[in-house]
């Protein structure tokens, strides 16, 4: 050891314990309360993150959204299911039944019909061309079943005077094919 350094040794030393305070008071000062113009700043950026965060809404999706029914839905028991969509969200939907708003999203199936489902709550609501249905999944159950919106409605009365006639047909020419019989 050279005479400097027992000298050099104390300089750092000295200097460390004198820093130490001040650099320990720094960190134990209390945070100053957040002004409220901060709160806004941070509620805005938390509510950014959390929009960043919401399920993503894939092409396909957003296919099987354009066929999803959407208004009000008579359903048996004389109970309504409405359908709406969410304003600044494709793809998103509000299912109201009994007071209850579902977050319901489209999923793709592969029979075709349209699913939307809310996997928080667990419920799935299915349309089908004749009726529609809301399901509890999480337990097995229907909540509600045979809705029918009014293309619904029209699509089955449709289909019913198609067979109506097409039924007419068939007898009328059994009944002419029956008289040259005989």
């Amino acid at each position: 050891m050279t005479p400097k350094t027992p000298s050099l040794i104390a300089a750092l030393a000295l200097g460390a314990a004198l820093a130490w305070p001040v650099a320990a008071s720094a960190a134990d000062a209390p945070a100053k309360p957040a002004t409220s113009a901060q709160k806004q700043h941070s509620k805005a950026k938390g509510m950014a993150l959390a929009e960043e965060t919401v399920q993503r809404i894939s092409e396909a999706q957003l296919l099987v959204a354009d066929r999803v029914l959407t208004g009000d839905a008579a359903c048996e028991f004389n109970q309504t299911v409405s359908v709406l969509p969410v304003k600044d969200k494709p793809g998103h939907f509000h299912l109201t039944f009994k007071k209850v708003v579902y977050n319901m999203l489209p999923e793709e199936t592969s029979t075709g019909a349209v699913r939307l489902e809310d996997k928080k709550a667990g419920v799935v609501w299915i349309q089908i061309p004749v009726k529609s249905m809301l399901m509890n999944h999480r337990i097995g159950q229907r909540m509600v079943d045979a809705c029918m919106h009014s293309e619904q409605t029209a699509a089955v009365a449709a289909v019913e005077a198609a067979a109506r006639s097409t039924n007419a047909a068939s007898a009328a020419g059994a009944a002419s094919a029956a008289d040259g019989k005989n």
